[in-house]
């Protein structure tokens, strides 16, 4: 598997799967940023979209803040260990998975198609 790192201040390391053709996020549920934040500019990262410009808006693909009520702590303080939400942003495939990883597929205009 060949994977390009790119690194960013939002998303701490974005990694292109070649393989699978998708990108990799890791959510950093002990850092500053927000679940929904990760997922925000990790699309903008690899859609070359301008979060601070309004270009986009989680709310048009998703609530922000059910996502982040979905992977929080459970009541007694445990982590979720299960579960994820697929949804679509900027005609990407988004998956987020209650272990933190963001799986983001480009627009199927836009997947690389496997040698014949």
């Amino acid at each position: 598997m060949q994977t390009e790192v790119h690194t960013s201040d939002e998303a701490s390391e974005i990694q292109y799967d070649q393989t699978n053709d998708r990108y990799v996020f890791e959510y950093d549920t002990d850092g500053s940023a927000t679940l929904t934040a990760t997922v925000v500019h990790a699309l903008a990262s690899i859609a070359d979209t301008d979060v601070s410009q309004g270009e986009f808006s989680l709310y048009d693909s998703v609530d922000p803040d059910a996502l982040e009520r979905l992977f929080a702590s459970k009541a007694d303080g445990s982590d979720r260990t299960g579960g994820h939400v697929a949804f679509t942003a900027l005609e990407h495939e988004v998956y987020v998975y209650a272990n933190g990883d963001i799986i983001v597929y480009p627009p199927r205009s836009q997947r690389r198609r496997p040698p014949n």
